[in-house]
């Protein structure tokens, strides 16, 4: 019987071999027409380089974490530690000046830094080209600076600065101004989408601001604060390290520029300065003062000095200047008024350097008040012929006639007699004049202080031989000459001058100023010998100084008119007109000192605008300090002879 038929065999169907069937053929190549098989690459290779890769990008962070957490780690942490953590400086308060009163003559109060952050005015955090512009338009009228600087600075070139100083020192009402300004613009602000706060980066770092309440008086020794906070001139400059004290410092950490409070922040308080207190009388300050700047005016000079001293302990009780000028507001102040001209002029004394010359002649004992002295009308020395200041028959006077006529040639002759020659005669009267101080700085230490100049005895020209002896060919200052009377006044002992009482540090302690150093100058005797023919100066009716009396006291005192030697071109131009003298005569207690440079209207003698002016100066200072009247009588020497 057939068996069961077989399923015909497709061309696409393939046997499956059985258990020893031989391996099928490898089909042929494919006919044209009919379709290829798709063949997939291994992907074994790719995994192998994607594997690789990835190990190394794995290797070069290892690496880099191994180098910032192992080897760099100190470096980075504190590059985090200083972008993290800001300081800022704090500014000690400086100490006052006071005058020997305690009055305050220079005080400090509080004030504000208008600063800013350039950043927070940019485009990007305003959404407005024009921000800095609209920020100096409101900011300039209030601060008084120009717009455009002030755009400069919201608009750096460095684009990431990050602080900016818009002005110094400003009043609490002119950051209350911007404040409220401030305040207003970011109300709006939040109802209003159109409104921009572009005083949002305008900030404030509390300052201090200098003062000086009694406006241009004692500007001169008072100085000024520049605007770093340093002492610019005058005792702000000259103790200016006391003053300051010491700043102190705050560091806290800051995210975004606002302090995060949780951290904590570390902080050095700021040593307040010292304070300091002067010798001048507030009082007799200002009466100084009035009276010299009133007489320079209506003289139409350049310039004048009033110095009143201590005589017993050569503390300066005024040192006034005219013109001055107002440490409150220096934009105003001439730049040829802003120092102390009574120390840093140097001139030509004129004759109130003749009682220098009588105190060397009675102190040698060449000669006695009542020596005579013949005194022609001319006198041929050298290569010169000299003359007084007006034209006369011959004079006799006593010695003491010479001062109080201040007689040119009467001190030539007198002087004349200090050796047996002339150059023995200059040695003489030279090493006098420095033991009057000539020469040598004062001793206060006092900024751009001048010491004159006083040349040897051997430099000295023909000329300078017979001039020297009153007054021309050798310079001072105000306060030398006012020193030279202080000397006779104090019974022939020179007190260094000074105008620094003390000082009291932040812990309250007073530190009393170093002793002024004391020289004696002549004898007692001779200091007082030369207080009597001073005051014949002022006493007697032939005295050139008749105008400096003063009612109920016994004044001595000295006029001076000398050529004056003009500082720009270096010609003797106009004249030196002074007067010094110290009083009561016969128990000094005040020196008074007065001298303007060039009156140009009026008359320029010494003892006709100077003597008034000591006068003035001097009643004021006696009645201040309660100097009773002289009781005795003048000793009323002889001025001349049959």
């Amino acid at each position: 019987m057939p068996g069961p038929a077989k399923p015909a065999r497709s061309g696409s169907a393939q046997r499956r071999p059985g258990p020893g069937a031989r391996p099928a053929r490898r089909p042929g190549r494919p006919r044209p027409g009919a379709s290829a098989a798709i063949r997939l690459g291994s992907p074994r290779p790719r995994l192998r380089m994607v594997s690789l890769a990835l190990t190394l990008v794995l290797i070069a962070f290892v690496i880099r974490l191994l180098q910032v957490q192992g080897v760099d780690a100190g470096t980075y942490a504190a590059k985090a530690e200083k972008n993290r953590y800001v300081g800022y400086t704090l500014a000690a308060e400086r100490g006052g000046i006071t005058d020997r009163n305690g009055v305050a003559l220079a005080t400090s109060v509080d004030a504000y830094d208008i600063t800013a952050d350039p950043t927070l005015f940019s485009r990007e955090q305003l959404k407005i080209d024009d921000g800095p512009e609209q920020a100096a338009a409101l900011l300039a009228p209030i601060l008084g600076q120009d717009q455009q600087k002030i755009v400069n600075k919201l608009r750096p070139a460095n684009k990431n600065l990050r602080y900016t100083l818009l002005a110094s020192r400003q009043t609490p009402q002119v950051w209350k101004q911007i404040k409220d300004l401030k305040s207003a613009l970011a109300t709006k602000a939040e109802t209003d989408k159109s409104t921009v706060n572009v005083l949002a980066g305008v900030l404030s770092v509390a300052s201090s601001k200098r003062v000086y309440p009694n406006g241009d008086l004692a500007a001169g020794i008072l100085g000024w604060v520049n605007s770093d906070g340093k002492g610019g001139g005058g005792v702000e400059q000259q103790l200016n390290k006391e003053l300051s004290g010491k700043d102190g410092e705050i560091r806290y950490a800051q995210s975004g520029g606002r302090q995060v409070p949780t951290v904590g922040s570390t902080e050095t308080p700021a040593v307040p300065g010292s304070d300091v207190e002067l010798t001048i009388d507030r009082d007799i300050q200002w009466a100084a003062q009035n009276a010299i700047t009133k007489q320079v005016q209506e003289s139409r000079a350049d310039r004048g000095y009033v110095i009143v001293q201590d005589t017993r302990t050569g503390e300066i009780l005024a040192m006034a200047n005219s013109p001055g000028f107002d440490p409150n507001d220096l934009s105003e102040a001439s730049s040829a008024n802003m120092g102390n001209a009574a120390l840093q002029d140097a001139y030509e004394p004129g004759s109130t350097a003749k009682v220098m010359s009588m105190a060397a002649v009675l102190e040698e004992g060449v000669a006695t008040p009542g020596t005579h002295v013949i005194v022609p009308n001319r006198l041929h020395r050298g290569d010169r012929l000299f003359k007084d200041d007006i034209d006369h028959d011959t004079w006799f006077l006593t010695l003491n006639g010479v001062l109080a006529k201040s007689s040119n040639i009467g001190t030539i002759l007198a002087t004349g007699q200090l050796g047996k020659t002339q150059s023995a005669a200059n040695k003489v009267l030279y090493d006098y004049l420095r033991k009057f101080g000539l020469g040598s700085y004062t001793g206060l230490g006092f900024p751009g202080e001048t010491r004159g100049i006083l040349a040897a005895p051997d430099k000295w020209s023909t000329s300078q031989q017979y001039t020297i002896p009153f007054g021309q060919g050798l310079s001072l200052n105000a306060m030398q000459a006012a020193s030279i009377y202080s000397t006779i006044a104090n019974g022939g002992v020179r007190v260094e001058p000074t105008l620094v009482r003390g000082t009291e540090g932040p812990d309250g302690k007073f530190t009393e100023a170093p002793k002024p150093k004391k020289t004696r100058v002549v004898s007692a005797k001779t200091a007082k010998t030369l207080a009597q023919m001073l005051e014949s100066v002022v006493d007697d009716r032939e005295g050139t100084g008749t105008k400096a009396r003063i009612p109920g006291y016994r004044v001595a005192g000295k006029t001076g008119t000398a050529n004056r030697v003009d500082p720009a071109t270096g010609k003797y131009r106009g004249y030196t007109s002074s007067f010094a003298g110290f009083a009561p005569a016969d128990n000094p207690r005040i020196t008074v000192y007065c001298a303007i440079q060039n009156a140009t209207q009026g008359n320029y003698f010494g003892g006709q605008i100077c003597g008034p002016i000591y006068k003035q100066v001097m009643e004021f200072a006696l009645k201040t300090l309660q100097v009773p009247p002289t009781g005795a009588k003048p000793a009323k020497l002889p001025v001349a002879f049959n």
